[in-house]
């Protein structure tokens, strides 16, 4: 039997441009379905978990559809419960060279926005399981999707199970107070916290002392202050934060910091052409749980997350879909992009 790892959050039908068009431009969408959770999980069926993934949405042929997506890439959904008005709605248009990308979001009113923490059987739901994730957007959605988030974060560390989070601030969802409020309180109930310098101060008010790290140069001491920080008062087994240097919106240097409260670890970095960066963090998040729930040390789970990352950026949609060999090769060196005949 596989390791067995939930997640839980939204997910939303995706609208994007076709052939790098602008808004105003496009005449019709690409259609596709998404979310930091269902990312993460989608990626853990991939490289060969069993992945549950719980939410909320509208009992309609969108809910339906967004699931038969999840289902095609053996994600489980028995316990997706259907209630609610909409599916939300994010549209994307990608960029390109020095045009960076744009996302608008339609997700006001979405069903997990007005879940009820009793139609969620969480002791049922994380049966065998190894490993919770879930991200800082399912809370900012609203008040009730951050109680829900509470209750399964305390249910799932009830039963002894690892919990990550990534931190993930959205600004178009709720104000920095609100996210340091809620985000400070469910901390308390993580295990690996995952999420850039900026999210960990406006989520969590941890600010690098006496440096800059907001510059788009990578000040790794900046970094390892926040680090230190954020384990001294929550606890963390693990941090980890994925780094990115921004040269256009076609072409990123990439890669990743972890700590573990004694070592402090810088992977390789890889230099990516994004086709789509959209997920990229989500397959991090999934790289790293799959090294670690899989017995990998931590370096070796940060080197798996990051190349597994980077290959994301060369795959349209927000679901990864590179194998397990193909991460490996990576890791192994190997990115010369030559045809595999």
């Amino acid at each position: 039997m596989s390791l067995k790892v939930v997640t839980l959050g939204e997910i939303m039908l995706r609208l994007s441009t076709p052939d790098f068009k602008r808004f105003v431009q496009a005449e019709s969408f690409d259609v596709t379905y998404g979310g930091g959770e269902a990312n993460v999980c989608a990626a853990l069926c991939n490289y060969g978990l069993h992945g549950t993934f719980v939410t909320r949405v509208p009992d309609n042929p969108l809910g339906q559809s967004a699931i038969n997506h999840l289902r095609r890439y053996g994600v489980d959904t028995q316990y997706v419960v259907r209630g609610g008005e909409r599916l939300g709605i994010y549209f994307l248009e990608t960029g390109a060279s020095m045009r960076a990308s744009q996302v608008l979001y339609d997700r006001a009113g979405a069903a997990i926005a007005d879940a009820d923490i009793p139609e969620f059987d969480f002791d049922k739901i994380l049966e065998g399981a190894s490993w919770f994730h879930t991200t800082g957007i399912t809370p900012a959605l609203s008040d009730k999707a951050a109680a829900l988030t509470e209750a399964a974060l305390k249910a799932a560390k009830a039963k002894g199970i690892t919990t990550s989070i990534d931190l993930n601030y959205r600004k178009k969802l709720w104000s920095r107070e609100k996210a340091r409020e809620v985000m400070t309180r469910l901390c308390q109930y993580v295990d690996v916290c995952i999420g850039n310098e900026e999210d960990a101060d406006t989520t969590l008010g941890f600010k690098a002392k006496d440096t800059d790290v907001t510059k788009g140069e990578l000040n790794l001491e900046g970094f390892k202050d926040v680090f230190r920080q954020m384990k001294e008062k929550f606890g963390f087994k693990y941090i980890a934060s994925s780094l990115r240097e921004s040269h256009s919106a076609s072409d990123n240097g990439w890669s990743a910091l972890v700590y573990n409260g004694t070592d402090f670890y810088h992977s390789k970095r890889y230099e990516v052409r994004i086709v789509d960066r959209v997920g990229s963090g989500d397959s991090f998040a999934s790289g790293l749980i799959y090294g670690l729930v899989t017995g990998m040390t931590m370096k070796e789970a940060a080197e798996f997350a990051v190349a597994a990352s980077a290959l994301k950026h060369t795959i349209p949609g927000d679901l990864n879909h590179a194998t397990l060999s193909e991460v490996k090769g990576l890791m192994k060196g190997d990115a010369s992009g030559r045809v595999q005949r």
